[in-house]
């Protein structure tokens, strides 16, 4: 099993409502996928609720090889999911390990 963790920084130009909306869609969307790339195993969205925290947003997900988690960043849902942060990322962090 991999365990596929990214963290999402945004912009601090963004206003609190549109942050919210952008962090709220990405949720909504990336959840959604299991239903379409079915070899996720488990994926969740975790949205920072500490302002004294670098982060905003917490992807954590989990699939049976690293082959699929390279699968999984090229698949078409994923990458139209990912697109909601395009213009509003600031940064990114991520880590993919073994249980």
């Amino acid at each position: 099993m991999v365990k596929h963790i990214v963290l999402f920084k945004l912009k601090e130009s963004l206003a609190p409502a549109e942050k919210t909306d952008i962090m709220h869609r990405f949720k909504a969307a990336i959840e959604a996928l299991p239903a379409t790339i079915p070899f996720i195993r488990d994926i969740h969205v975790g949205l920072n609720e500490n302002p004294a925290e670098t982060w905003d947003i917490c992807l954590d997900s989990s699939f049976d090889t690293l082959d699929d988690v390279k699968a999984y960043s090229i698949h078409p849902a994923h990458v139209a999911a990912a697109g909601i942060l395009k213009e509003a990322k600031e940064n990114r962090a991520c880590v993919d390990y073994t249980l």
